[in-house]
């Protein structure tokens, strides 16, 4: 998902002629690059930070979708079928992003089939993060298991050397945490107390560390509801 993955390997010419279509800017935190249902505009690339995507729903309840990092590219599905952005990308802290115009991009991709390839598998990938995502939010039987996917899929994703187990550096709020498993703030609240009583969990600032990464699959679920 990261943009050596799609850009890397260019031919110097067309990484030349693509890093001068490139405008970039800094964001403050809570910036919005773009909003749910608004035409696309073009794509953007993570340079630094972090960007939160995310949907609302008529009842102005929130579902964050994931968290963009450094390198990685967004809008590109909505830009090649020339849909509206499916979801709201703002900014979690400071943020470098560049932007590239649809047309211009487009024209780029025409001029180089390779690219356009890479684009292609790039596509794959995004597919089946959301067919994850997917089964984590439909096949989880409850709320402890969705938050304990979202939290070793995150240490993994995010390794954290540590001698006393995995250590996974989140900086979100338990709202924040939530919205990304499709729970309610109270029932991550309680279930993060109950592993931390049991020993299975330390929480220390915005970092949890897994004690216990086996333990944590297997503790009770009773106290916490979906």
């Amino acid at each position: 998902m990261r943009e050596e993955g799609l850009f890397c390997q260019l031919p110097h010419a067309a990484l030349s002629t693509l890093n001068s279509l490139r405008q970039s800017s800094f964001y403050p935190k809570g910036a919005l690059l773009f909003v749910e249902g608004q035409p696309t505009r073009g794509l953007y690339i993570m340079c630094s930070g972090e960007v939160k995507l995310y949907v609302n729903s008529a009842e102005g309840q929130s579902l964050t979708l994931r968290i963009a990092e450094h390198g990685e590219v967004l809008g590109l599905s909505s830009l090649i079928a020339d849909e509206p952005y499916p979801a709201s990308a703002e900014t979690t802290c400071p943020s470098q992003v560049s932007f590239i115009p649809r047309l211009e991009f487009l024209q780029f991709l025409r001029a180089n089939p390779d690219v356009s390839l890479r684009v292609a598998k790039h596509l794959s990938m995004e597919l089946n993060r959301a067919v994850q995502q997917t089964r984590m939010l439909a096949l989880a039987p409850d709320t402890p298991a969705k938050l304990t996917q979202f939290l070793l899929e995150w240490a993994e994703r995010h390794p954290q050397p540590s001698v006393d187990g995995l250590r996974v550096v989140l900086h979100m709020t338990h709202e924040e945490i939530a919205r990304n498993i499709g729970a309610s703030r109270e029932s991550v609240s309680r279930i993060l107390g109950d592993w931390k009583h049991r020993g299975v969990i330390r929480i220390t600032g915005g970092t949890i560390t897994i004690l216990r990464p086996l333990g944590l699959q297997s503790v009770p679920t009773s106290l916490a509801k979906p």
